[in-house]
């Protein structure tokens, strides 16, 4: 019995392969499959959960299932989408940046610092480069103890670290119900249950927290959070806290992008006792440039240790001596003060191209978060911008489970020259005032 949804599933596949059934077709709803096929309706959950599974649809809420216009997109892997304008990619390099990094490295190329930079080092690193990363994450108030920070080869290294720290195998995980994608490929690789959390717009709700059950831990981007770009305000923060100590919860706080908001302080402020701040050099500086950093309570210090050193997460340490040198001299704090105004002038440049359309960010922001006008769905409106050679990401990357995704796109905007930005915001708003059909999408 168990091979029957298989079935149907397989039918459904061999039709979409022919062109029986095209990108953007909807589906019946499971009801009407279900009594179309003689089957039952939990039946055809399972089929529909199956075609979602293999990429081939994707639901969108309050209107259906639909075929997928191209196979699923996976941001995760942060690696360029091969289209001549890249809008899911969101790593900043700016004109002249190489040349400023260039002359911190002059000195790694003594025989004797470079000497030093290739023996081993552990996930702690040097005690002087706890010191200096320590002040160097500090933020609004916020001075991380030097004795709390590890290091690791990158940001996802110590996500992935700090979930298997955490979470047992089979255990639950609270996570923002749009989450960053590859939160969703380290759980199921760990075997680890995502939760999804309600959210509204200053983000995860209090009482969606309470409501969720049996958790181990929380995984949370309260700055800039990733794809909504909406930033926790200290009110909701100090409810979130207060929440987690009530349940006794640990929280993996996710702060990546908040060098863009250098005034916004840390979850980890409220709950220094319970958090692990994630953060790492690839958004700083560049994504072949990096070095992720783990500030962890005290409690949780030696579980994380293990958990990078178990899993071969550790940083090299001619990595973290680049990174110590871009510290000190003032490379990487200058480069960040440039992004920053950097991303406000995108930002603004977005605003003025996508005037009238429903667009959520935060203008400090490299990426944002577009709900698409009718006619339009996610699926066929990354069609037709694949047709024009634009790379989007659609809503269901970011979706927890197999729930309905919404009719919205993320636009990274860090990449492309202002002046290739600024074309492609015109041809996607072009797009959005148009049809599929105008637009050559049946």
């Amino acid at each position: 019995m168990d091979d029957d949804y298989r079935a149907f599933a397989d039918a459904i596949a061999a039709d979409i392969a022919a062109g029986v059934l095209r990108p953007g077709d909807r589906l019946p709803t499971q009801r009407r499959f279900a009594r179309d096929r003689g089957i039952a309706v939990s039946t055809a959950s399972r089929v529909y959960g199956e075609l979602v599974r293999r990429g081939l649809v994707v639901g969108e809420v309050g209107r259906g299932t639909f075929i997928r216009a191209s196979p699923p997109m996976e941001p995760w892997l942060a690696e360029p989408s091969g289209t001549p304008v890249d809008l899911q990619l969101n790593f900043s390099v700016l004109p002249g940046q190489p040349a400023r990094q260039a002359a911190s490295m002059e000195r790694l190329l003594r025989p004797d610092v470079l000497g030093a930079s290739l023996e081993t080092v552990g996930v702690a690193g040097t005690s002087a480069m706890r010191e200096l990363t320590a002040q160097f994450l500090a933020r609004a108030g916020w001075t991380p103890s030097p004795s709390q920070v590890l290091f690791s080869g990158n940001g996802r290294q110590v996500l992935a670290g700090a979930i298997s720290a955490l979470v047992p195998t089979g255990e639950r995980l609270g996570v923002e119900a749009l989450t960053y994608p590859l939160v969703k490929a380290i759980a199921g690789r760990l075997g680890v249950q995502l939760v999804p959390l309600e959210m509204d717009a200053h983000g995860v709700r209090p009482e969606a927290l309470a409501a969720a059950g049996s958790l181990r831990a929380v995984y949370l981007q309260p700055t800039l959070h990733n794809p909504l770009g909406i930033t926790m305000p200290d009110e909701r923060r100090a409810e979130i806290a207060s929440t987690v100590r009530g349940l006794d919860l640990p929280v993996i706080e996710d702060a990546v992008y908040a060098y863009l908001a250098e005034d916004v302080a840390p979850l980890a402020r409220w709950i220094p006792e319970r958090t692990i701040v994630v953060d790492s050099m690839s958004k700083r500086l560049a994504p072949g440039l990096t070095l992720g950093f783990a500030v962890v309570a005290e409690a949780y210090v030696e579980r994380v240790t293990a958990a990078l050193r178990s899993g071969g997460w550790t940083a090299p340490h001619f990595a973290m001596t680049a990174a110590a040198a871009w510290m000190s001299d003032g490379t990487a704090a200058s480069l960040a003060a440039d992004k920053r105004r950097d991303a406000l002038s995108r930002q603004a440049l977005m605003r003025s191209r996508l005037a009238g359309f429903r667009v959520v960010s935060d203008p400090r922001c490299y990426h944002c978060w577009w709900e698409l006008p009718e006619p339009w769905r996610a699926e066929t409106f990354l069609a037709a911008a694949g047709r024009q050679g634009i790379a989007v990401s659609p809503a269901a990357s970011f979706t927890t489970g197999a729930g309905h995704a919404p009719n919205a796109i993320r636009l990274a905007l860090s990449v492309p020259p202002e002046e290739t930005l600024s074309w492609a915001l015109d041809v996607l708003a072009s797009l959005a005032r148009s049809t599929p059909e105008a637009a050559g999408i049946d």
